[in-house]
């Protein structure tokens, strides 16, 4: 096909299948079943090649559990921080299991559910996070339920529980203790119990990763109190699998050289901006030449970061900003009115096929 216009983000499907092959290799060995987290990805267009590699998809919101219901198919798990009672009727039509995140939500909505196997989402107290902003068992925070003997409770009315404690961690020692503090405090309530989830933010696909340790702690977990255990993979599925590129339009010069790209930390790759990181340039490679690349908004502090590279920027040259697929997708904005970057996936035989292309009337429909 013709030369791509820039910006676009582009998935490259090799390097997907690198990552599912890691999760099929922990469904083989563990018995744990991984369901893709779309809040981190759900561009449905490389749903073919993963839906051979996952057991279906766990949702945040209706919409969610509606796409992974029409697009990927196979078991769709659906949780909401907070359902409205219109939404818990529709959401029976595509899911298969119903997961709320509070004791008050279960007991107002189970006479519309009670024919469903229904999970509950439970804050365990710990967490692994390197975020304050992204830690579910922060101070005050409003994820899952707490109160143990509630729980119990409830316990018949309930197929399992889920448990999100984590946060790009790839720490395995930190897994594993938080994996056995569960059973410790929660064995009485997993022994009534169909299955268990936990949850997503578990860097299992990185390189070096002690997959064999791992997978005998899951599998013993689940031989221990005979539920079927869940993983929710969001980042672990698409991490190093896309990258944003773009074309610089301007060099300026304010005691560096700031070289302006025709993209938007701000509205496409936002999560850098909230969390003060900085992605990593794919392309050009390191050297020695100091320049700082940053995006066309009005925000003053809508920049990638700063990078020493081996070859100096210049207007019209390429910029390729390296993992831009997990939580950058699924969070692009129109701020500004920018261009939106195209969407385009490199397929397993090396082609590259424009999956969307955006244009002002989606910006208007947008608005109004």
């Amino acid at each position: 096909m013709a030369k791509l216009n820039t910006p676009y983000y582009l998935i490259d499907e090799s390097k997907l299948l690198r990552n599912l092959e890691i999760i099929q290799q922990v469904r083989e060995i563990s018995g744990a079943k991984s369901v893709l987290a779309l809040k981190c990805f759900s561009t449905w267009g490389v749903f073919d090649l993963m839906r051979q590699y996952l057991d279906g998809t766990t949702s945040s919101s209706l919409y969610e559990a509606r796409l992974g219901y029409e697009e990927f198919g196979k078991e769709v798990h659906a949780y909401s921080v907070a359902f409205s009672e219109k939404e818990v009727k529709a959401v029976r039509k595509f899911a298969n299991k119903v997961i709320f995140n509070s004791l008050s939500q279960l007991k107002l909505y189970y006479p519309l559910v009670s024919d469903m196997r229904l999970g509950l989402r439970i804050n365990p107290g710990i967490s692994y996070s390197h975020f304050d902003l992204a830690d579910p068992a922060r101070k005050c925070s409003r994820l899952g339920v707490i109160d143990k003997g509630e729980i119990m409770k409830l316990a018949p009315v309930l197929s399992g529980v889920m448990f999100h404690f984590n946060c790009e961690n790839g720490n395995f020692k930190n897994i594993a203790t938080a994996i056995d503090s569960i059973g410790e405090s929660y064995g009485a309530l997993l022994d009534k119990l169909d299955w268990v989830s936990f949850g997503g933010g578990i860097y299992f696909t990185k390189a070096g990763y002690p997959l064999d340790e791992f997978c005998k702690k899951l599998k013993e977990f689940s031989e221990k109190f005979g539920v079927q255990v869940y993983l929710e993979p969001g980042e672990a599925t698409i991490t190093q699998c896309a990258e944003l590129v773009t074309t610089v339009l301007d060099v300026v010069h304010n005691e560096i050289d700031i070289a302006v790209v025709d993209a938007s930390v701000e509205a496409h790759m936002l999560d850098h901006l909230i969390y003060r990181t900085n992605p990593r340039i794919a392309s050009p490679e390191p050297g020695r030449y100091r320049v700082m690349v940053a995006g066309r908004t009005c925000l003053a502090g809508d920049v990638f970061g700063e990078y020493k590279l081996k070859t100096k920027l210049k207007v019209g040259g390429e910029v390729r900003i390296a993992d831009a697929a997990g939580y950058t997708l699924v969070k692009k904005n129109w701020f500004n009115g920018l261009a939106m970057p195209a969407i385009a996936v490199r397929r397993l035989d090396g082609t590259v096929e424009l999956l969307r292309k955006f244009r002002y009337k989606d910006f208007k429909r947008s608005l109004s």
